[in-house]
């Protein structure tokens, strides 16, 4: 008798299987003190008695993961058995924001974020951040810095200091030094909070440089990442030079900014030819989500556009690619997490903020972007809208001209009940939604769907009963195995 194990894949494999993950450059901590002092584990302890917290998520990034262990018990054995600790990984979407509803899971009253963060607004928990702490040569900083900007074609005169998170704890040391290295410029810095509650007045969306204050020069502490190229795009007017700690070397950056834009502009005019839009739910955690969700859900549906709600966890083509019918994407997520370059993906994604440029009759975008929930403009009024609603409802037959293929098209218009079934206008009167809807020939008319619609224009609509018009199949021996894996031979 042959070995049954022939027959299947025992799936060993794919348990054993070592998964490779992006290392951080973080510095490898050996001992307790460089734990306590990389990670600021007094810091913590002292945050957790403050507030008097009982149950504590402690959440890590997956390039972090091999230190949760000795920082959990480090912890534990500070706070003592009157306080449960967690270790939250694998997060459903950026593990720069803080998850929330995983904390939930626990009922945890407060949270601890290690590593990166996004530094957007949180909605239910308090969370204390430890970003670590990175080295970095401030002598060699502010030297390149004074001699790039001493150097310049242009005269700058206020200058804005961003550094990324895991460079705050010296922050203040480099704003000193570039004030004292360059005492003919306003130099304005941004303090990053270690702990926020929900819904603080000193919140980081809050907490940034003044408001009246124009800027022409920004520069940037860090390495390459989605911070600096959203600093890029939301500050296309600025010179934005960088410094890599890592690498030592100082830079101007916002030659890409003009790039960037273009790309970004390319797929706005992909979405003006859009009629179906999928909302993409990228975040659970940033406050303010649920409301940006309705108002989209309430513009789209003002130019009778059609609208899905999808929450996917995080993105990838395979997902995405399963609704068809969907013609372009908004995803709702926190800045650092909100450009998607879709060159893999089957239909554009877009920001919220590019889905109000799209659904203009004539766009206008003079460079200017934006990126975070709470400075896109508010709903319009009642009165506004039903102007906006009567207006397009005046020009319905007008043609559009479309900037992708060249040719001009006319775009449907969901959400407009039609007087008369037999009236080609409207998604109900159109001849093509009469369906069959069973064996006995009776006839439905099709809901104003564009998945329904999308259905029956396919050739293959999944499962058919087809009784007494197909002979029945010879049963043949399937693939056996598990899915990464499947056996085809058999003995």
């Amino acid at each position: 008798m042959d070995d049954p194990t022939t027959l299947y894949a025992s799936g060993e494999e794919a348990i054993t299987r070592v998964i490779e993950v992006e290392d951080d450059d973080s510095p490898r901590c050996t001992t307790d003190d460089d734990y306590e002092r990389y990670y600021d584990i007094q810091r913590t302890m002292d945050a957790i008695i403050t507030g008097d917290y009982k149950r504590i998520a402690l959440q890590f990034p997956d390039e972090l993961l091999h230190d949760s262990v000795p920082i959990f018990r480090l912890l534990k054995d500070k706070l003592g058995p009157s306080r449960d600790l967690y270790v939250l990984a694998d997060t459903s979407y950026g593990s720069c924001c803080v998850d929330e509803v995983a904390a939930q899971h626990v009922e945890a009253d407060a949270m601890v974020h290690y590593g990166h963060a996004c530094m957007s607004q949180t909605s239910r928990l308090p969370v204390v951040y430890v970003f670590g702490r990175r080295s970095i040569d401030i002598d060699d900083c502010i030297a390149q810095f004074s001699d790039i900007i001493k150097a310049a074609d242009h005269q700058s005169r206020k200058i804005l200091l961003r550094t990324d998170v895991r460079y705050s704890h010296v922050a203040n040391d480099i704003l000193a030094a570039i004030k004292k290295a360059l005492p003919e410029c306003d130099v304005f810095g941004r303090t990053v909070p270690l702990f926020t509650r929900p819904n603080d007045e000193t919140s980081p969306q809050a907490n940034t440089h003044p408001r009246d204050v124009e800027f022409d020069t920004i520069l940037f502490v860090g390495s390459e990442s989605l911070t600096l190229t959203n600093l890029l795009m939301t500050n296309a007017h600025c010179q934005v030079y960088s410094y890599d700690p890592k690498a030592k070397t100082a830079k101007l950056e916002s030659v890409r900014s003009n790039r960037l834009l273009m790309r970004r502009y390319a797929v706005v005019q992909r979405a003006r030819d859009a009629d179906v839009f999928g909302i993409l739910v990228g975040t659970l955690g940033v406050a303010s989500y649920l409301p940006l969700i309705s108002r989209l859900r309430s513009l789209l549906a003002r130019y009778h556009k059609k609208s899905y709600t999808i929450t996917v966890g995080k993105l990838n083509p395979a997902k995405l690619g399963n609704f068809l019918e969907i013609e372009c994407f908004v995803l709702v997520a926190c800045p650092e997490n909100s450009l998607v370059e879709a060159k893999e993906f089957l239909r554009p994604i877009i920001t919220p903020y590019e889905l109000e440029i799209a659904l203009q009759d004539e766009p206008q975008w003079i460079g200017e972007y934006e990126l975070d929930f709470g400075k896109l403009a508010p709903e319009e009024s009642v009165e506004t809208n039903k102007t906006q609603e009567h207006a397009s409802d005046d020009e319905q037959d007008r043609p559009l001209f479309s900037l992708v293929t060249g040719q001009y098209r006319q775009a449907k218009r969901y959400g407009v009940q039609s007087e008369n079934i037999g009236n080609d206008t409207g998604a109900a009167g159109d001849p093509s939604a009469l369906v069959l809807r069973n064996q006995n020939n009776a006839v439905s008319v099709l809901p104003d769907s564009a998945a329904g619609r999308f259905l029956q224009s396919r050739t293959y609509r999944g499962l058919e009963t087809r009784v007494g018009e197909d002979a029945p199949s010879v049963l043949e021996q399937g693939r056996s195995g598990i899915a990464r894996g499947y056996q085809d031979d058999h003995r």
